[in-house]
């Protein structure tokens, strides 16, 4: 169960748009599809994200084609984007950016 149920704030999701651009808002829900180097690279990415995830029991909708994997993520508890969307596409980020490397 999500502990932090507050909404962001406009301004807040604006912030975090503008410094992770490839972070779309799209239906409520914030997005970002990653190409992979390879369809096994792809895989070790989203393993690494259900690890972060499960860590922080926030857990985002995950859609694998080939070496594209998109990540939707929303706090449905709390009806909307919360900081713990924009925590975990963070992690995300940074979690693509090491398995990029490896490969």
């Amino acid at each position: 169960m999500a502990s932090n149920l507050t909404l962001l704030a406009p301004e807040a999701l604006q912030s975090f748009l503008s410094q992770h651009t490839e972070w779309k808002h799209e239906g409520g829900m914030i997005r970002r599809t990653y190409e992979a180097p390879s369809f096994l690279a792809g895989i070790a990415f989203v393993e690494k994200v259900a690890q972060a995830a499960e860590k922080a029991d926030h857990h985002p909708d995950i859609d694998i084609r080939w070496r594209k994997v998109t990540l939707a993520l929303v706090t449905h508890d709390a009806g909307g984007l919360t900081a713990r969307d924009t925590g975990l596409a963070t992690e995300a980020d940074r979690l693509f950016a090491e398995v990029a490397r490896a490969r």
